[in-house]
């Protein structure tokens, strides 16, 4: 999991993100590079980059034992939303900027812990 620190007066803290969106990447992905170009460098400053922060993994190196996914990565990107460790749901490709962040949000409104409050009628 994607552990955060802070540093306090009392010292230095740690808690896990316990909702993450995991990119799956491989070298010269011409897709992953297109999404590192157009979304990689603002993710964490948005709102859905706060409500899963991402985390990189690449498709030929060894996976983490603390993740369980549902189905292999066949292509390349792919970004499975992970709810303490375990897939709730996934996007595979990268279908470009204007459908991505819809079909992430999606994504995570189906996901109780990063699902948005809702507004009360006052």
């Amino acid at each position: 999991m994607l552990a955060i620190t802070w540093i306090t007066a009392g010292g230095v803290g740690q808690v896990k993100a316990a909702t993450e969106l995991l990119m799956v990447e491989q070298a010269g992905c011409e897709w992953c590079a297109i999404w590192n170009e157009e979304i990689g460098g603002i993710y964490h400053l948005t709102d859905e980059g706060k409500r899963a922060p991402l985390r990189r993994q690449d498709l030929f190196d060894a996976w983490p034992t603390n993740i369980l996914i549902k189905g292999q990565v066949h292509f390349t990107p792919t970004f499975i939303l992970l709810e303490d460790g375990t897939e709730t749901g996934r996007i595979e490709g990268y279908p470009g900027e204007d459908f991505f962040w819809p079909m992430l949000v999606r994504l995570l409104d189906k996901n109780r812990r990063t699902k948005p409050p809702k507004e009360g009628n006052n």
